[in-house]
């Protein structure tokens, strides 16, 4: 069969991970400027190859016995290979089919399973009832509808547990956990039970949603219709919880050093990241929808949503400077 490497044009590059990169064939053809930073990539093991571009994000490969995928043939005529030789290359490659083994282990079906949990006492917050105004108060400020969510309140606790928002967390509409947000601005504000591996609002994403919006706190998540990971590090459970939704994911991380760390996690597991152009006292995705609406902050996380590791680090760096 044919070697990829030997037909792909100019300067390449072996990296340390496996990738050779070279300037991408594919850019152009989407309307981006002609790669001249090496953003394409192969990874190649002598028979079968992976392509990716890592600036318009264009993908596919090869396998050896298996038909070549539609991409894979528009991918070579980029690289100037005529239609015959492509058909003779498929050929070969259909050959080989009943000389390689492509049969796996059954995969083993992923159980995802969290405790059922009791939720403290408490009332579902209603904007007419006077003992409930500081907290529908509360919720109206972070531009949250109190209607949009069955949030808890405890008025008739003593000391601090009176002063708190519970949200409820819900999997497969069972309760699994909650947290407390207490409004008497003392430490900690919030105070979670969270089981390992959850991620908050992964109930409430509609079947026909293309795209799932990840970020970091509760109220981002509330505000756009999100989910929350809820601190700053994406483990292999949420991970798994998250390919589960089969959609598109798109981080954005809060503004912060942690925050903007993330987003290296987020590419290694296959996401897009967006770093929109909020202004400097926007930190995080809430603060954004308190300045500028829900819509516009969404349009603005889906256009800026990219895979291009070098517009990441370029909007990392600017963001970083202005957080200094």
């Amino acid at each position: 069969m044919f070697d990829i490497l030997s037909i792909i044009p100019g300067k390449k590059r072996k990296t340390s991970t496996g990738w050779t990169t070279f300037n991408a064939v594919c850019c152009h053809h989407f309307n981006h400027r002609p790669d001249q930073r090496l953003r394409g990539g192969i990874k190649f093991d002598g028979h079968n190859w992976a392509y990716a571009c890592f600036n318009c994000g264009y993908k596919t490969g090869f396998t050896l016995g298996q038909p070549m995928l539609a991409k894979t043939k528009t991918l070579l005529k980029w690289c100037g290979i005529d239609e015959i030789q492509i058909q003779r290359w498929n050929l070969q490659s259909l050959q080989h089919k009943d000389l390689i083994d492509f049969s796996q282990p059954a995969k083993q079906k992923v159980k995802i399973k969290f405790d059922e949990h009791k939720l403290p006492e408490g009332e579902i917050v209603d904007r007419n009832n006077p003992l409930h105004k500081v907290y529908a108060e509360y919720l109206q400020l972070r531009k949250i509808d109190s209607s949009d969510y069955p949030f808890l309140i405890t008025p008739n606790e003593k000391g601090r547990m009176s002063n708190r928002v519970i949200i409820p967390y819900t999997y497969k509409n069972k309760i699994v956990g909650h947290t407390s947000r207490f409004l008497d601005n003392k430490t900690p504000k919030y105070i979670n039970e969270q089981q390992h591996g959850y991620v908050f609002n992964i109930d409430m994403q509609k079947a026909d949603w293309s795209v799932c919006i990840v970020t970091e706190g509760i109220f981002d998540a509330l505000s756009i219709d999100g989910v929350a990971i809820m601190h700053n590090d994406i483990n292999s459970d949420q991970a798994l919880l998250l390919s589960t939704l089969n959609k598109q994911i798109i981080l954005v991380p809060d503004r912060d050093k942690t925050g903007l760390a993330l987003c290296d996690k987020a590419l290694e597991l296959g996401y897009r990241v967006s770093l929109p152009d909020w202004d400097d006292d926007v930190k995080d995705v809430n603060d954004a929808v308190i300045k500028y609406g829900k819509l516009p902050t969404l349009l603005s996380i889906l256009q800026c949503a990219t895979n291009s590791k070098i517009k990441i680090e370029m909007q990392r760096k600017k963001i970083g400077k202005t957080r200094n």
